[in-house]
């Protein structure tokens, strides 16, 4: 492993604007990289269900030996993301401007190519390496929601590396993701000359976020309403108002659960305003759990050890593609990469987690030889 080519090439991929549904001039430069490394690449029909300028990146390099791993993460970030210039200083490499760093996911990205190009280099008889580069990541998962399973070698293990803490932590459950939209019908009425003509529908969705159970409602569970928005003018009484949240959870059967108790607080309150309301939910992933014991697991802690990281075991509150991939039947395992402060213009990695992500990933690759 190249430091210095590692430092740069990761500099290169974050200049490069891809946010979610834009990634068509990242996927392009990683099927450069890919291509110049020896593996066959092409890019599945998921952008026809993920609205995408690209699908989903799938590469496969054949092995010497016996033995096949996926490689995955993924080529899209969240906004701003455009002018990303980044700055290292004293180890530290952030952003200079009014941007997030994109070291979510490019430090993934990175990581496996530099790993592969090392290993490369040095002769090593390697097994079937096969790359999954997803879009969309960033739209809950929408990228590997359209993805094939059936294009991975089957039964290989696979490793997401997407997820902040320092490399050699591993993700061992991470909680399903629902989303609601629900609609308030009211009254419309002039909120000066005649309001008690009219009925409130945003006053019925405030009455029912006030009566949810909201926040982290357990040690396994959260829940949250982010979107609020009316129709209509000040001087207007909204007729339509619609909400959007989410809740989390670990167990399905307390995401059930706390599902109920949310569409009970929207029920309640528009019935008590004598209004209505429409409520929509949508199951976006699974949980994941993994076992301390299991092969999987274990097999990332000794590819940590022999890398000169120290394996930790991790509770996240966010999904990632192994979720989607988890519910396909895929074994598939989210590994930190070191990016700090994801999704803010705070962002930020150091040189050293860079490296020590290309480390694990090179044992990941020996290991998985048989």
């Amino acid at each position: 492993m190249k430091p210095d080519r590692l430092l740069n090439l990761f500099c290169e991929l974050v200049r490069i604007e891809s946010p979610s549904r834009h990634e068509s001039a990242m996927a392009a430069r990683c099927r450069t990289e890919l291509e110049a490394l020896g593996f066959t690449v092409r890019f599945d029909d998921s952008a026809a269900q993920t609205g995408s300028d690209t699908g989903n990146l799938i590469a496969r390099r054949a092995g010497d030996v016996p033995g096949a791993l996926v490689l995955c993460g993924h080529m899209d970030t969240v906004q701003p993301c455009a002018g990303i210039e980044p700055v290292v200083e004293d180890g530290v490499i952030r952003s200079a401007g009014d941007t997030i760093l994109s070291a979510d996911d490019k430090a993934g990205v990175a990581g496996i190519f530099e790993a592969v190009r090392s290993l490369v280099e040095t002769g090593e008889r390697l097994p079937e390496i096969c790359v999954v580069l997803t879009t969309c990541e960033e739209l809950h998962l929408l990228g590997s929601g359209a993805l094939d399973v059936s294009a991975l070698p089957a039964g290989a293990p696979c490793y997401v590396l997407d997820a902040d803490g320092d490399p050699g932590t591993i993700i061992q459950s991470a909680p399903c993701h629902c989303t609601f939209t629900a609609t308030f019908h009211g009254q419309a009425a002039h909120a000066g000359v005649e309001p008690e003509r009219g009925n409130s529908a945003l006053r019925m969705a405030a009455q029912a976020v006030c009566h949810m159970p909201l926040g982290r409602v357990s040690a396994h569970t959260t829940a949250n309403v982010g979107v609020i928005e009316c129709d209509g003018a000040t001087n207007v009484v909204p007729a339509t108002c619609w909400l959007s949240g989410e809740c989390r959870s670990t167990s399905v059967e307390r995401a059930r659960a706390e599902r109920a108790a949310m569409d009970d607080a929207m029920r309640t309150a528009a019935a008590q305003a004598h209004g209505s309301v429409d409520i929509q939910w949508r199951t976006d992933y699974l949980p994941i759990s993994y076992d301390e014991h299991d092969p999987l697991v274990q097999s990332v802690v000794t590819a940590a050890r022999a890398a000169g990281l120290a394996p930790r075991l991790h509770a996240s509150g966010g999904g990632a593609d192994a979720n989607i991939l988890a519910g396909r039947g895929v074994r598939a395992i989210t590994l930190a990469t070191g990016m700090a402060n994801y999704h803010s213009r705070d962002e930020y990695i150091t040189a050293e987690n860079l490296e020590g992500t290309a480390r694990l990933v090179e044992q990941l690759i020996l290991g998985a030889r048989k």
